[in-house]
């Protein structure tokens, strides 16, 4: 199966991304043969961001996103959106990589199930 969850709020302020990322973890872990792209759109760029300081005992988006990204998965950043917000490839942790719509458009089409968030 290919999957693709798009997400599109901040990593904080909601649990739209947490969310997504866990089903995201919890899909690979399920049949580690699903591929699974995860492209950040708008301000849920920020979720790859390095240097992210939460307080204890909260969840850091940063982390759960190193742990997806270190897999065959894909996570694919909105570079319009990087842009929009002043943001660098360097300023984004390793295995996020900066896309285009097009990039998105292709993935979409060729997956089984698309999720939004």
């Amino acid at each position: 199966m290919k999957a693709v969850l798009i997400l599109n709020d901040p990593p904080y302020g909601t649990e739209r991304c947490y969310n997504a990322l866990r089903l995201a973890t919890a899909l690979a872990k399920k049949d580690p043969a699903t591929e699974i792209t995860v492209f950040l759109l708008a301000d849920a760029v920020l979720s790859a961001k390095r240097g992210q300081k939460t307080p204890d005992g909260y969840y850091n988006v940063e982390r759960m996103v190193k742990r997806f990204a270190t897999g065959s998965h894909k996570l694919l950043l909105c570079g319009i959106c990087m842009d929009a917000r002043g943001l660098s490839e360097a300023e984004f942790i390793d295995g996020a990589k900066r896309s285009s719509m097009d990039e998105l458009a292709t993935a979409t089409a060729a997956a089984d199930k698309v999720l939004v968030f």
